[in-house]
């Protein structure tokens, strides 16, 4: 009895290339790509997942193993693909970075940093919150079906091998760039127009009563004021931001 063990080269190398596109997926991914995740957690989804697509888009690659350049290329081009999944995802989370650098300068917590959990950096202690509580509200929803989503539609829009267009990325970054600003203010409106009408109503108070020490009273009814808006409007504050991930989400995995 002969055993044809033959295919194995080409099937260790189509693995690679789907590990190399999953792998830098999850490597951007909100919950998944931060660094207090575990190294080794991160990399047992990614083959897990390699290994779940495998099945389904083994055909679309077309492996030539007898010469490197063709393989180190669909392997740039995987990669590149990868990331642009990953980014999508990562650059719909910066709009609660932008809400809660709004948020906490109109509360007067702008000068309040502690290290943020997800990028092992400092940051804006509410803008630390917003990004904790929009991760775990697109797990609780199960919005993160979507990555795996876009994953499998990425095989059909990005056919292996081939690159994307850096016109069309161009244009998705400037769009997302652009969209998690505007929602981020968005967001914020209702800290705006309670910074304004605050601030306008201590600059006549302070006119009026030039003898009374504004700022000493400003502060913490300032603080306190804003927590209590905060409280009573976070809910539609997120609800807000989870529309924009489902819809940046849906157009990158039309089919999910």
């Amino acid at each position: 009895m002969r055993i044809d063990l033959s295919f194995l080269p080409g099937l260790a190398v189509t693995f690679m290339l789907m590990f190399a596109r999953t792998g830098t997926m999850i490597m951007l991914l909100p919950g998944f790509g931060e660094r207090s995740v575990p190294v080794r957690l991160r990399l047992t989804a990614a083959i897990l997942l390699a290994a779940v697509v495998m099945p389904l888009y083994r055909n679309a690659y077309q492996i030539d193993l007898k010469s490197f350049g063709p393989v180190f290329g669909m392997l740039m081009s995987e990669l590149l693909v990868g990331f642009l999944l990953g980014m999508t995802a990562r650059l719909c989370i910066s709009a609660l970075q932008v809400t809660g650098s709004i948020v906490a300068q109109q509360l007067g917590f702008g000068f309040v940093s502690t290290i943020d959990p997800t990028q092992g950096q400092q940051g804006v202690i509410v803008a630390n919150f917003l990004t904790l509580l929009g991760i775990v509200l697109i797990f609780a929803t199960d919005m993160h079906h979507l990555a795996i989503a876009a994953l499998a539609d990425s095989y059909v829009l990005f056919r292996p091998g081939e690159v994307p267009s850096t016109g069309d990325m161009a244009a998705l970054v400037t769009r997302l760039v652009g969209g998690a600003f505007s929602i981020g203010v968005q967001i914020s409106a209702p800290f705006l127009v309670f910074g304004l009408l605050f601030n306008v109503g201590l600059g006549v108070l302070s006119r009026l009563m030039p003898q009374m020490q504004v700022f000493f009273v400003a502060m913490p009814l300032s603080i306190f004021i804003g927590l209590l808006i905060f409280v009573f409007v976070i809910g539609a504050m997120m609800a807000s931001f989870l529309g924009f991930f489902g819809g940046v989400m849906h157009d990158i995995a039309p089919r999910g």
